[in-house]
């Protein structure tokens, strides 16, 4: 796992020679190591031969759209499990959303802040350097948990969830039938002190959701409150 003593390793791939600038500088600043790309193939190759330990990816590349290098990056066997941070336009949602759809552990809104990008960046290295999670099972109906081999099934089919869907299941499980504010899930799921933007919350859960199909009903909105993983 990435350390930062020795460097984790940035893929920042960005077209706008300024944007890139302004990215590296501010990882540079935080310790990291850069490697930039300036499109999407350059990209695909260097997250294939360089290794990184994590990627920001702006969505708007000449050629290939950044939407389809998350796609074909979590498809690979290779590079499915590196944290995917994006980059997306403030008004382009739906980009957003469909980029979390692909993937993406986490996005940034443009014009971003260059420290609450590195920010998220230090918290997605973080999560993947902690020590292993107990060994559990949680079961819920049809629904089943498994932390140590890492799998969620339903009726015995598997789910193929992200990392964070998997930590943000695991909580809402281990938390059963307890209210989750969604200030609090952005504390102990993505691990923000600072409290950023709480739609990344709900767009998580709705993927989650879609993902869980049949179980779905167990995840429950508690309106003006946020969420819990009931009993039904």
């Amino acid at each position: 796992m990435p350390s930062f003593a020795v460097k984790a390793r940035i893929l920042v791939v960005e077209d706008d020679p300024d944007a890139a600038e302004l990215v590296a500088f501010n990882l540079r600043q935080a310790g990291f190591q850069v490697i930039p790309a300036a499109d999407g193939e350059e990209a695909l190759k260097k997250a294939r031969a360089d290794a990184p330990d994590l990627i920001v990816l702006d969505l708007m590349l000449p050629e290939m759209s950044g939407l389809e290098v998350c796609k074909i990056l979590k498809a690979d066997p290779r590079t499915a499990a590196l944290p995917v941070v994006i980059l997306t336009a403030k008004a382009a949602e739906i980009d957003r959303v469909v980029g979390l759809e692909l993937g993406a552990d986490d996005y940034v809104t443009k014009p971003f802040s260059p420290r609450e990008l590195v920010l998220r960046v230090k918290k997605l290295l973080e999560r993947r350097r902690e020590p292993g999670a107990p060994r559990e099972r949680y079961q819920a109906g049809p629904l089943l948990l498994d932390i140590p081999r890492h799998s969620v099934t339903v009726q015995g089919r598997p789910v193929a969830l992200t990392a964070t869907e998997f930590r943000l299941l695991t909580l809402l499980m281990q938390r059963r039938g307890r209210v989750q504010s969604r200030d609090q899930l952005l504390r102990d799921v993505w691990q923000y002190e600072a409290l950023i933007d709480t739609r990344t919350v709900d767009t998580h859960v709705g993927r989650l959701r879609e993902k869980l199909g049949a179980a779905a009903r167990y995840v429950e909105t508690v309106r003006g409150a946020g969420y819990r993983f009931g009993e039904a």
